[in-house]
């Protein structure tokens, strides 16, 4: 058995693009009678695509979702080619990609918007019980809200309830809040609130991972 989304967009020159930047191949497209589109990514990833005039992708439904044995493997392919299109990481709008975090209810996923507002959750599926200290649930949580339901101003409260919760916690395990948090403002534009987060994690002494991201979150201002 076989089952292959199909999802909307406004022009089949929004989504191709960018999905071939991600690493998906076209095996089809026709432009009469209706506008479609057919990719593939690996084996067992397909997505089409029908083209809608008039379609406003802020009001897409569209939602996939994608188990992998390793998200992290996957999000690396993605970041690479959205680096290489866009020269640098969309992380805020439409389209953009959020970074692997443990979401409640998933394991290690991140998540997706292409062009045509359509959400990728990409999940290891099994969530595991591990705890990863003080913040663990914290971030769960959060990118629950930020990620997987969109509402960034809960995430936000979310991520600042936990700073102050774990006022105590060492500067290494408060930094994927901070750069979460960084993020999150970023899409909110509120820029002047992510400057001074940015700034917190500069007097930080950062690992090469976690300078990278808050280099990409400065590239965003």
């Amino acid at each position: 058995m076989r089952t292959v989304p199909i999802l909307p967009c406004r022009e089949l020159d929004d989504v191709a693009p960018f999905y071939q930047a991600l690493g998906f191949e076209v095996t089809y497209r026709q432009t009469r009678p209706n506008p479609y589109l057919a990719l593939t990514c690996g084996e067992g990833l397909d997505l089409h695509f029908a083209g809608i005039p008039g379609f406003d992708p802020e009001n897409s439904y569209g939602s996939v979702l994608v188990i992998v044995a390793d998200p992290g493997d996957l999000y690396d392919q993605f970041a690479a080619g959205l680096r290489t299109a866009y020269g640098k990481l969309p992380v805020a709008g439409i389209p953009r990609i959020t970074r692997p975090r443990r979401k409640q209810g998933t394991s290690a996923g991140f998540t997706v918007v292409d062009p045509g507002g359509n959400w990728l959750r990409i999940t290891a599926g099994d969530p595991g019980e591990d705890e990863g200290g003080p913040f663990e649930r914290v971030l769960r949580n959060a990118a629950r809200q930020g990620d997987s339901h969109g509402d960034e101003a809960a995430a936000i409260a979310v991520l600042e309830a936990g700073l102050v919760r774990h006022a105590g916690a060492t500067e290494a395990e408060k930094m994927p809040v901070l750069v979460y948090l960084a993020e999150l403002l970023i899409r909110k534009d509120e820029s002047e609130r992510a400057v001074a987060v940015l700034a917190q994690l500069d007097r930080m002494e950062l690992d090469e991972a976690t300078a990278a991201e808050v280099s990409d979150l400065k590239g965003l201002i």
